[in-house]
């Protein structure tokens, strides 16, 4: 049993929203039945983080990673090889796609291959605008605090 949400009426309400809905409409769509090849994501540090995926079998010129607006790509096909001579093939060769949908300022720090397993190194920077920051509260120094002031009217006949 699915469950579909229309989020129409939040349209409507708020304004500059649009990529929390769009996130949100992605989420509840059906993944596609394949999570081949398997793959972690970690929290590294405070603002560092590794995606982590196993690609057992493809050469750094099979695979590829893609950024684009807040869309981390990573996809992969092996090379047609010749199927003669296998008793049994285990090693799955098929083409994968993964889509990683990250946070505003997000950045992809680099990728690495060993051992079979791409990690791909994130960071978030956020900008020095962006940043809070401590605002100083000045104390007037001509308000008197305590009486308050008598405002002089002329005196009436």
């Amino acid at each position: 049993m699915a469950t579909s949400y229309d989020f129409a009426p939040l349209f409507r309400s708020s304004v500059g929203f649009d990529r929390v809905f769009s996130l949100l409409e992605n989420a509840q769509r059906a993944r596609s039945p394949s999570d081949w090849p398997p793959y972690d994501i970690r929290k590294m540090g405070e603002d560092t983080y590794r995606i982590a995926i196993a690609v057992v079998g493809f050469d750094e010129d099979e695979l590829d990673i893609t950024f684009q607006s807040n869309l981390l790509t990573v996809s992969g096909k092996k090379q047609d090889e010749p199927t003669d001579g296998y008793l049994h093939r285990g090693i799955a060769a098929r083409p994968f796609e993964h889509r990683f949908e990250l946070a505003d300022h997000v950045r992809v720090n680099g990728a690495d291959l060993k051992n079979g397993l791409l990690s791909i190194e994130l960071v978030r920077e956020i900008p020095e605008a962006l940043k809070p920051r401590k605002i100083s509260i000045k104390r007037s120094q001509d308000v008197t605090l305590g009486a308050p002031t008598q405002i002089e009217a002329p005196k009436a006949a």
